[in-house]
């Protein structure tokens, strides 16, 4: 298909989490706006998060956000909850193989600085395996470590599809270890995350490489 001058082709995007609302909370509204721009977004989900729930609620409220936000397909990982450095080398493949069928233009991927084993191991085999993307993204999430964005993802008109995309994980909404629930986390996120970018309401990102 020849394209018109000045149009861009839809892009191909895979957004990677360790955990089912992992991808909604750090770039939930990101992926809604891919997918308003025409894109064709991919998830990849290291485990069903069962340490902190039972697998098949969380897979069934995953795929209901997933609905939600218009992703095309989730490739689930199908890993241990909690164990992901004890399975790297398969990790590892596992990607690769997600990678080759969906050939992505763009990777956003968890912050690799985190409280959390499973997302440093997923950021730190993540960074092997996209080598050869064009461009790749680390977003936040809320057990991020030294997170200093310098890209940011205007999502105010977006922002009520994060919202619901978030609320569909209905079992984790209080799980936050907070007084906060992850909506209001979610909220405050993208407002403060805003004003760094000269926005109302953004999310922010690392970038590990960019093609201009």
């Amino acid at each position: 298909m020849k394209l018109k001058r000045g149009k861009q082709r839809p892009q191909r995007i895979l957004a990677l989490a360790p955990h089912p609302d992992d991808l909604e909370i750090g770039c939930g509204g990101t992926l809604a706006e891919h997918v308003a721009r025409g894109d064709e977004v991919h998830a990849f989900i290291a485990t069903f998060g069962d340490i902190g729930g039972a697998a098949d609620v969380r897979k069934t409220e995953q795929q209901a956000s997933a609905k939600i936000l218009g992703i095309h397909h989730i490739h689930w990982g199908e890993f241990s909850d909690t164990k992901l450095p004890q399975q790297s080398q398969a990790l590892m493949a596992k990607l690769e193989a997600v990678l080759q069928a969906v050939e992505p233009d763009t990777v956003y991927v968890n912050h690799s600085e985190d409280t959390h084993q499973d997302h440093r191991e997923l950021a730190q085999v993540a960074r092997s395996v996209t080598r050869y993307v064009p461009n790749v993204l680390a977003y936040e999430t809320p057990s991020s470590i030294g997170f200093e964005p310098t890209a940011y993802m205007d999502i105010e008109d977006i922002l009520d599809t994060k919202i619901k995309a978030l609320e569909a994980h209905a079992s984790q909404l209080n799980r936050t270890h907070v007084h906060l629930n992850i909506v209001e986390i979610a909220l405050a996120t993208a407002h403060f995350r805003g004003v760094q970018g000269k926005l109302s309401c953004a999310e922010g990102f690392i970038p590990v490489r960019i093609r201009l």
